[in-house]
C-alpha cells in the first residue's frame, strides 16, 4: 500500500484485521513502514497513469518484486510458493509508471500519521495526493457541525473563505456518522473553484476514497463525537499542518481546549435498539480500527 501510494482505508482495515487475530498493530507501526518503503507507483490519484497502465506495466507483482528487500520473501502464500517464488518471472515493462527504489517518486511511501492536539490518538493522510505547497501550512478553521451542514454551504458562493482556510467537518467518526464514511473528502468550495484553486487543507474523523486526490488529514482520533479535541474546533481558529513533522495542531491554549470539551453535549443516540445500538456501544475508535471491542484478541 506505501509503495503504490494506495489507500488510507489499509490502515484501519489492517488493524482491525490484526486486532481479531491478536496482533498488536499500531498507527506507529504503519508510520514507520510508510517512513523506510519508497512511492514507486505512478499511479492516479497521486500519480500520472491509471490502473489499466499499472496492469500492463506489471501491476503489483513488479512493485512487490522491486521492494522484496522490504518484505519476508520466505513467507509461504496461498500458491503453495513463497513470496520469493512467485515473483520470479515478474517483470517491468514501463519504468515511467512503475519507478525504481533507487529513482522513486517519492523516499516514503504513501500514507503517514499525524499527531497533536487535534489528534492525540491519531489521524493519517495521504502525502503523495497531497499538494506539495500545503504539505507545511498554517490557516484559519472553516467549521461544519455536520456532513449535512457541510453540503448545505459549500457551493455559498459568499462563503467566507480563501485558499489559506482550513476546512473542518465534524461527526462523521466510527459513532458520529455512525459509520465512519467515505465524507472526509470535502468538496472544493464553490467560490475557489471559480478563482482556479483545486486544493485545500482538509481536516475531518471521516474516511476517504483511495481515488480521491487532495491534502486532507482524515480518521482523526478521538472523533469528534465521544468528545475529541476536533469537537472543539470553532471557525477562526488557527490550524497548523506540518506533514514532515508528523503534527496536527490546533493553536488554542490547552485551558481554552479544556473549557471548550467541558461543554461537550453527546447528541442523542441514533439508535436505541438491536443492531444499531450494539454498534455504537461496541464499535472502536479510528486508530483502533472502527471494529467491535469484543472481536478483538
Amino acid at each position: 500500500d506505501m509503495a503504490i501510494g494506495g489507500s488510507t482505508n489499509a490502515v484501519v482495515h489492517l488493524i482491525a484485521i490484526a486486532g481479531r487475530l491478536g496482533i498488536p498493530i499500531t498507527l506507529n507501526d504503519f508510520d514507520a513502514v510508510s517512513r523506510r518503503t519508497p512511492w514507486i507507483a505512478n499511479v492516479k490519484p497521486s500519480g500520472e497513469f491509471l490502473m489499466e497502465d499499472f496492469f500492463y506495466a506489471g501491476g503489483l507483482p513488479a512493485v512487490m518484486k522491486e521492494i522484496l528487500y522490504l518484505l519476508d520473501g520466505d513467507a509461504l502464500t496461498v500458491t503453495g510458493k513463497t513470496i520469493r517464488e512467485n515473483l520470479e518471472r515478474a517483470q517491468c515493462h514501463r519504468r515511467e509508471v512503475i519507478r525504481t527504489v533507487v529513482e522513486p517518486l517519492n523516499p516514503e511511501g504513501g500514507t503517514v500519521v499525524l499527531y497533536g492536539n487535534l489528534a492525540p490518538d491519531g489521524a493519517v493522510l495521504k502525502q503523495t495526493a497531497a499538494s506539495p505547497r500545503l504539505l507545511q501550512h498554517r490557516g484559519r478553521a472553516y467549521v461544519f457541525e455536520t456532513y449535512q451542514e457541510m453540503r448545505a454551504q459549500i457551493d455559498r458562493e459568499d462563503l467566507p473563505v480563501d485558499e489559506n482556510t482550513v476546512l473542518v467537518m465534524k461527526g462523521c467518526g466510527p459513532k458520529g456518522a455512525p459509520g465512519f464514511p467515505e465524507w472526509g473528502h470535502i468538496p472544493m468550495p464553490r467560490v475557489l473553484l471559480n478563482r482556479g484553486v483545486d486544493d485545500m487543507v482538509r481536516i475531518s474523523d471521516a474516511r476517504m476514497s483511495g481515488t480521491s486526490f487532495g491534502t486532507v488529514a482524515l480518521h482523526v482520533a478521538p472523533e469528534s463525537a465521544v468528545g475529541g479535541p476536533l469537537g472543539a474546533v470553532r471557525t477562526g481558529d488557527e490550524i497548523e499542518l506540518d506533514v514532515a513533522a508528523r503534527r496536527l495542531e490546533l493553536r488554542v491554549s490547552a485551558e481554552e481546549i479544556k473549557q471548550r470539551l467541558a461543554q461537550f453535549q453527546p447528541a442523542p443516540p441514533h439508535y436505541a435498539r438491536g443492531y444499531g445500538r450494539l454498534f455504537l456501544e461496541h464499535v472502536t475508535q479510528a486508530n483502533l480500527g472502527c471494529d467491535f471491542d469484543f472481536l478483538h484478541k
